[in-house]
């Protein structure tokens, strides 16, 4: 397999945000393991970020993955976000019933969070 191919992920953290930058092939293999056990490593997420933009291709070890993923959300209680899947990804989620199990949204949508968490919260005194 060419490794450019491979899954290619980005781990950003901002304050209790963090975004995943994913590329190349969501298939299974040592790529997709390491994937799976950096999400795990993170600490103190509010919202998990994945943005799957660039993925070429996902097979059951991808949405196995993903969904092991959202079940490590589930209990940091953190709010996983798929965004901008291509077509072909949303299909695949289509097919197996699991468009109701995540949370998908547009960049737009996701930079609305960021810009949210960005901004000192601010407690009214009374």
């Amino acid at each position: 397999m060419n490794r450019h191919m491979e899954l290619q992920f980005q781990v950003e953290c901002s304050q209790d945000v963090a975004v995943v930058n994913c590329s190349g092939r969501m298939v299974r293999g040592a790529a997709l393991d390491e994937f799976g056990r950096r999400i795990e490593q993170l600490e103190r997420v509010r919202v998990l970020v994945l943005d799957v933009s660039e993925v070429a291709q996902l097979d059951a070890g991808g949405l196995g993955t993903l969904l092991l993923v959202r079940r490590w959300a589930m209990q940091k209680s953190a709010k996983l976000k798929l965004v901008n899947p291509p077509v072909f990804f949303r299909r695949m989620l289509e097919a197996t019933h699991l468009t109701s199990v995540f949370e998908i949204s547009s960049v737009k949508e996701a930079i609305c969070i960021l810009r949210s968490t960005e901004m000192p919260q601010r407690l009214a005194v009374a």
